[in-house]
């Protein structure tokens, strides 16, 4: 009597295991590069946006006060009512940030604020990714007076 073996094959072979390992290589090397580049670009555009919610937050400031907080007083007056300086008139109970927290840039430094602007009535700015004023590429500064 001849007995019928049946063989159970599933599973991977080390050749079907093998390829897709060199597919999934080929892919991580062609995605990978491009992403990387992107941090910086997605810092600057966090930076960018968090500058035009401090300028609606400082312009709401300014409707219910008639001024700018006063540099001395610094965005920090958006949180808090200013003790120094000519006091707010009407000062919005809760301040004007939604999360009551002046953020930082994107790469985590303080933005600077100074009030009168050169450029205007206010600047804003951030520092970029050195922290110092001025610099080129990722150091390049992000300004409220600049389109980006």
């Amino acid at each position: 009597m001849m007995y019928k073996t049946k063989k159970n094959n599933k599973g991977f072979t080390l050749i079907e295991l093998m390829v897709v390992l060199v597919i999934l290589g080929i892919l991580a090397g062609l995605i990978v590069p491009r992403m990387m580049g992107r941090t910086e670009d997605a810092k600057r555009v966090k930076t960018r946006l968090q500058i035009d919610g401090l300028g609606a937050a400082l312009k709401l400031y300014k409707l219910d006060n008639g001024v700018y907080p006063t540099t001395e007083q610094g965005l920090e007056a958006l949180v808090a009512s200013p003790k120094t300086g000519t006091p707010p008139r009407a000062w919005r109970e809760g301040g004007y940030l939604e999360k009551k927290k002046i953020p930082s840039d994107g790469w985590g430094n303080p933005f600077v604020y100074v009030e009168p602007g050169v450029h205007g009535e206010y600047d804003l700015s951030s520092n970029g990714a050195d922290g110092e004023p001025g610099g080129e590429g990722k150091n390049q500064d992000v300004n409220s007076w600049e389109d980006e």
